[in-house]
């Protein structure tokens, strides 16, 4: 027997080589922003005297008082209400059509299916900024085209961007652009199905609405799970919608959603410590919310195939 050939060492390096360019952007574009987030966090600026001239402020350990003040802070707190919520909204009713959505373009009667799910996905490809903008011209009662046509059958014109009805505007942004993107996932997981299942169900004298109820909606458990993550941290990571549309009302305050306080905080009076510590916080946030939940979707799993 002929004893085997030591690979070059060329060979035995060229999965790190190729990892070499991925590690680097991870480090310089996610890791070190994270890493420098954190040492902020944990510092302040001490002021002497009037705080003019060379030396007059410096940078000392704050330890966790920057973190302290954030937690006791009223303004972050009412904004983490706001955004629960607007999620209690968005979620629910984004996954929901969604499902529906796929289920939809999953049936065999359905028509035209390749530009129905293009018009549906379509959305999604539009920017977030464009999107708010968009539905913010639509929200205006002396520009809008719904407003002119209500005044005109004499209805009732509620104003969309003030009070309770903001969350519906703003969810509705946010409804609108990400459905397509849910769509997708499910769809494709419904693809994936056997058409052998389907077969043996209908044998068994299963109705269309039964199959999508007991067949597919279990099968495609795993990316509604999916889905779910995504969204939960989209939700907490609202920003782009309510800050679009803060100009055009007054029912938007520059800390209606926490990231929008640590901006201001961060660019608006200065304070890169206090904001640090806030975005630190609301990353740890998104972290426990988004693990504890798949956590407890895993256990329900690992019940349900143990019965």
């Amino acid at each position: 027997m002929t004893s085997a050939r030591r690979k070059p060492y060329g060979v035995k390096g060229a999965p790190y080589a190729f990892l070499v360019p991925a590690t680097v952007l991870f480090a310089l574009f996610f890791a070190l922003p994270i890493g420098y987030a954190v040492w902020l966090s944990f510092h302040k600026v001490k002021v002497s005297g009037l705080g003019l001239g060379a030396g007059a402020r410096e940078e000392v350990w704050a330890g966790l008082e920057n973190y302290t003040a954030a937690l006791t802070d009223s303004e972050l707190l009412d904004g983490a209400l706001r955004v629960l919520g607007y999620g209690c909204i968005v979620v629910p009713v984004m996954l929901g059509l969604a499902l529906l959505f796929a289920l939809m373009l999953d049936s065999e009667k359905v028509r035209l299916a390749p530009f129905t799910r293009l018009a549906i996905f379509l959305p999604y490809a539009v920017p977030g900024v464009v999107a708010a903008l968009l539905w913010g011209f639509l929200y205006l009662p002396d520009v809008s085209p719904f407003y002119f046509v209500l005044d005109e059958l004499g209805l009732p014109q509620p104003d969309l961007l003030d009070g309770g009805p903001l969350y519906l505007a703003l969810s509705n942004i946010a409804v609108w652009g990400g459905t397509g993107f849910n769509m997708i996932v499910i769809y494709t997981s419904l693809q994936a199905i056997p058409a052998e299942v389907y077969e043996a169900a209908r044998l068994d004298g299963a109705t269309p609405l039964q199959i999508a109820l007991r067949i597919k909606i279990p099968m495609v458990a795993p990316s509604l799970v999916l889905t779910f993550f995504f969204s939960i941290i989209a939700t907490l990571q609202v920003f782009n919608e309510p800050t679009t549309l803060k100009p055009l009302t007054n029912s938007v305050s520059t800390t209606w959603s926490p990231l929008m306080k640590v901006y201001r905080d961060a660019f608006g009076t200065g304070d890169i410590y206090a904001a640090a510590a806030q975005a630190v916080i609301i990353a740890l946030a998104t972290l426990l919310l988004s693990f504890g939940f798949l956590r407890a979707a895993n256990r329900r799993h690992q019940q349900e195939a143990a019965r």
